[in-house]
């Protein structure tokens, strides 16, 4: 018994020796030398993060205590200009107008792209030719998007003659001048525009779910319906939540195709938080309201991503993140 455990006793750090041998050996400036690596290729865009968004965001925040025209000497005006922006009803209009583009892009922006993509993910003809048909308005820069529109919606434009060829010119209206109109109108130049994006974002995810899961599903008598019920959509949910984001926060930040279409009108039944923006801290020279403005817009899509990301996109982001240096 004693010999014995003494056998296994002396074993057991040989084999310890024996497990450390094999161990590659590790360069004392290895370490260093990869933490200078890191160093020198993050240092140019931390340095171009730090001039383009944070010292700007920085600015914003000094100037939004102060009264200032751009011209005039700044006025210390403290939490003044937050409280006008919470309680301007132009604002809060603006607000909900985003709200309810984010409402709209996620209940009827999302079944088209989800219906769509699942369509062309399938073996149809001409398949390459709808993808690109599909894609083809989201490539268009915003400008030309929105010139096009307008010029199509304008009294016996593109749209009205369309409607008046088949025999629909009782639906005819003021679609850019009516105030209950304007905003739904828009909304459906912003989906033609962005519908392509959340297709081919949808079609990337489908093309990452294994056939042989749809193959197994279809040989134990499951239907089509029940497959992409069961298996092709809850695969593809983290590609959706990530659409979701990114369709909320660019409805958040709308701008573009709203203030070249309509300026925010008529009688801002259009206008967005953006173009508010716009308008009170450029048009009308009030550059420290327009500065407490642009911080609420920031804190808003900054609580909505903090908020999504917290009960959204953490199953989806964890165990994503590996060490770089051990």
């Amino acid at each position: 018994m004693t010999q014995s455990g003494g056998i296994a006793v002396a074993a057991a750090p040989s084999a310890r020796a024996g497990r450390a041998a094999s161990r590659p050996a590790r360069r004392p400036g290895g370490r260093r030398a990869k933490r200078l690596e890191l160093t020198l290729l993050l240092t140019p865009a931390l340095v171009l993060f730090i001039g383009f968004v944070l010292l700007p965001i920085a600015a914003a925040v000094y100037y939004s205590f102060y009264k200032w025209t751009g011209f005039s000497p700044r006025t210390w005006f403290g939490l003044g200009n937050y409280s006008r922006v919470l309680q301007d009803e132009v604002f809060l209009h603006s607000l909900l107008h985003n709200i309810i583009i984010a409402v709209l892009s996620v209940l009827i922006q999302l079944p088209l792209s989800v219906g769509i993509a699942l369509l062309l993910n399938g073996r149809i003809k001409g398949r390459a030719a709808l993808r690109l048909i599909v894609f083809a308005p989201y490539v268009l820069s915003e400008a030309i998007t929105a010139v096009v529109w307008l010029l199509m919606l304008q009294p016996d434009g593109f749209v009205d003659q369309m409607f008046r060829a088949f025999g629909l010119g009782g639906l005819i209206q003021d679609w850019l001048a009516d105030g209950n109109l304007v905003l739904y109108t828009l909304f459906i130049v912003i989906t033609w525009k962005y519908l392509g994006f959340g297709i081919i974002l949808l079609l990337a995810g489908l093309q990452s779910i294994p056939p042989e899961l749809r193959e197994a599903a279809a040989t134990d008598g499951a239907t089509s319906w029940q497959t992409t019920r069961s298996i092709v959509l809850p695969l593809l949910g983290p590609t959706i939540r990530i659409w979701i984001f990114l369709s909320i926060i660019g409805s958040l930040q709308l701008f573009d195709l709203v203030w070249i279409m309509t300026l925010g009108g008529p009688a801002n039944a259009s206008s967005t938080m953006a173009t508010y923006l716009l308008d009170r801290g450029f048009s009308r020279y009030e550059f420290g309201y327009g500065s407490a403005v642009s911080i609420v817009l920031f804190v808003v899509c900054f609580i909505f991503a903090l908020i999504y990301q917290r009960f959204a996109l953490r199953r989806d982001t964890q165990g994503a993140l590996t060490r770089i240096v051990e």
